[in-house]
């Protein structure tokens, strides 16, 4: 009988897809694990700034830069999100008004998006407006891809960080802080 190396990484090769999203799947489910505690209230940021251009969140307090990070945005960044499914972030003043230890990526905070006005938008267009933006960690079981996930804009118009800076984030950022996102 003959050996065909190749048709075992052929075999290896179909499976890979179904191996990939079965994986994921799991690990959605399974979550981040424990959240990190909150930062002493003398510590935690009073206000979130993020520039879309240049792929950079910021917290501050008492106007004074406490940390900067790197940031992938939604695939199709440019703009102000409009509609569910455009792929686009957020532009304007919002507030981080919920937070999620189950999110399917590592950890995140809820960005009040959609406002009255962007409501009132979509609804003249006669579409949904969408919601559940999010500053938020990898997908769950992908962090080891750390800083890797920067390369491309590949959320759903989310901000994502790496998990350790999205720990941080978490425990420096309370319920009820603003964020403004500029294009």
């Amino acid at each position: 009988m003959t050996r065909h190396p190749w048709a075992l990484m052929a075999l290896l090769l179909l499976l890979l897809p179904f191996v990939t999203v079965a994986y994921t799947q799991v690990m959605m489910r399974v979550g981040s694990g424990v959240p990190p505690k909150m930062a002493d209230a003398s510590q935690q940021a009073d206000l979130v700034r993020v520039y879309k251009e240049e792929r950079r969140l910021e917290l501050w307090r008492d106007d004074q830069l406490l940390r900067s990070y790197a940031i992938s945005l939604g695939r199709a960044p440019e703009g102000h999100k409009h509609f569910e499914g455009d792929q686009r972030t957020p532009e304007g003043w919002y507030t981080l008004d919920w937070r999620n230890a189950r999110s399917i990526a590592h950890l995140s905070l809820h960005i009040s998006y959609p406002n009255d006005a962007d409501r009132a938008h979509a609804k003249a267009h006669g579409r949904d407006p969408g919601g559940l933006i999010m500053i938020h960690g990898i997908i769950n079981g992908w962090g080891f891809l750390g800083g890797l996930h920067r390369l491309y804009d590949w959320t759903d118009g989310c901000i994502a960080v790496t998990n350790a800076e999205m720990r941080e984030i978490w425990s420096l950022v309370p319920n009820g802080t603003p964020i403004h996102i500029q294009g």
